[in-house]
């Protein structure tokens, strides 16, 4: 049982990544997913959430992200994407995707129970 990060790297301002969370041995779409950051000498911060597919479908973001990210899910492929468009040098930092234990919860769950590893996000000209 684990999750998969990946899709970071080097991004000019202004420009796009798309992250990927792969589930392994669980069926993510079951459980609430979400996507935090840790930038340098800062504490870690929630980005978005989406609630399982059994929960109410709520999605989250939190304001410094509105509207240039966007969180989704491919059931067929057990992943859960954070398109971040837009980029700007303060969302450099390691990102990591986590979920909960908790079938048919939604945001925010009540714990994050499973966390992969981080991916890191360098926004820099």
């Amino acid at each position: 049982v684990q999750l998969q990060a990946s899709g970071g790297g080097l991004v000019q301002p202004g420009g796009s990544l798309r992250l990927s969370c792969l589930a392994s041995g669980f069926t993510l779409e079951y459980y609430t997913t979400g996507w935090f950051r840790q930038a340098p000498g800062k504490e870690r911060e929630g980005v978005s959430c989406i609630s399982s597919s059994g929960g109410t479908g709520s999605i989250y973001y939190t304001d410094s992200v509105k509207g240039r990210f966007t969180i989704s899910r491919d059931d067929a492929k057990n992943t859960v994407y954070l398109q971040m468009n837009s980029l700007k040098p303060e969302d450099t930092a390691v990102y990591y995707c986590a979920t909960d234990k908790a079938p048919g919860s939604t945001c925010p769950p009540l714990s994050w129970d499973i966390w992969g590893q981080g991916t890191l996000v360098t926004v820099s000209s």
